[in-house]
C-alpha cells in the first residue's frame, strides 16, 4: 500500500471518528445553548457556533489529559458562544447607542436654546422618546466607559471588580454587553445600579430615596450583581 493511499485512509478515519464524537456530544451542545436562550439570538445560529466549539475541543483533546471529552469540551463550547454573542452585541449596541446619543445631542441644543438653561436628563429623554434610565446608560456606555473601573464613594471596589472574579478591568466589548444587560433589568434595579455606580450614591442615600433600609439596599445590590455576573 502506497504512503499516499495510507495517508488518505487515515484522514478518512480521523474524519469519521470526529463526526462520531460530535454526534455523541450534541446533547451537551443543546444543553449549553439552552442556557443562552432569550438573549435576542437565533437558537439555530447559537447551536452552529456551539458545535464549532465542540469540534475545536475534539481536535485538541487527548485522553491523556485525564478528563472526559464532554468535560473538556464545556469551556470551548461556552467560550465560542459567548464570543459570538459579544461580537454581535457590540455591533448592535454601538449602532443603537450612537443613534440615541446623536438624538440626545440635538435635543440638548434645542432645549438649551428654548429654555435658556442647561436641560435636565429627563427633559432630553422626554423629547427624544426614551427614558432617563436608558439615556443615562447610553451616555455612560459611549462617553464614560471608565466609570465601570472607577472606585465608588464609600467602597474601594468598582463595578468591574464586583463582576469579574480576577479583578481585571472589563474590555470595551464586555462593558457594552454589560450595559445591555443592565438595560434589560427591571427599572428599579437599573436605578440602583445607576445611583451606585454612575452617580456614586451611598447605600444609605439610596435607601432614603427608595424608602427602605440600608440593609435592604445592600441585599438588592448583591442580588443584582449576582444576576449580572451570571450573564457575563
Amino acid at each position: 500500500m502506497s504512503s499516499s493511499v495510507s495517508y488518505e485512509q487515515n484522514k478518512i478515519a480521523d474524519y469519521c471518528e470526529r463526526n462520531s464524537a460530535v454526534e455523541q456530544n450534541l446533547g451537551l451542545v443543546y444543553m449549553i445553548v439552552n442556557r443562552f436562550k432569550n438573549r435576542g439570538f437565533e437558537m439555530d445560529d447559537l447551536q452552529q457556533i456551539a458545535t464549532l466549539g465542540l469540534i475545536k475541543a475534539i481536535d485538541n483533546y487527548n485522553p491523556d489529559f485525564g478528563t472526559k471529552l464532554s468535560t473538556y469540551a464545556v469551556p470551548f463550547i461556552v467560550g465560542e458562544v459567548k464570543r459570538y454573542m459579544r461580537d454581535n452585541t457590540l455591533l448592535k449596541i454601538s449602532r443603537s447607542y450612537k443613534i440615541l446619543n446623536s438624538k440626545a445631542d440635538h435635543a440638548h441644543s434645542l432645549l438649551s436654546e428654548k429654555l435658556g438653561r442647561e436641560p435636565s436628563l429627563s427633559e432630553i429623554a422626554e423629547l427624544i422618546g426614551t427614558t432617563p434610565e436608558d439615556l443615562s446608560i447610553a451616555i455612560s456606555a459611549n462617553k464614560h466607559p471608565a466609570s465601570l473601573n472607577e472606585t465608588q464613594g464609600d467602597s474601594n471596589l468598582t463595578l468591574s471588580d464586583q463582576l469579574v472574579d480576577d479583578k481585571e478591568a472589563l474590555r470595551v466589548e464586555d462593558r457594552l454587553t454589560l450595559w445591555q444587560l443592565i438595560g434589560s433589568l427591571p427599572k428599579r434595579e437599573q436605578s440602583i445600579i445607576r445611583w451606585r455606580y454612575i452617580e456614586e450614591h451611598t447605600q444609605s442615600a439610596i435607601a432614603k430615596r427608595l424608602g427602605i433600609s440600608q440593609v435592604q439596599v445592600s441585599r438588592l445590590e448583591k442580588s443584582i450583581l449576582q444576576k449580572l455576573r451570571a450573564q457575563l
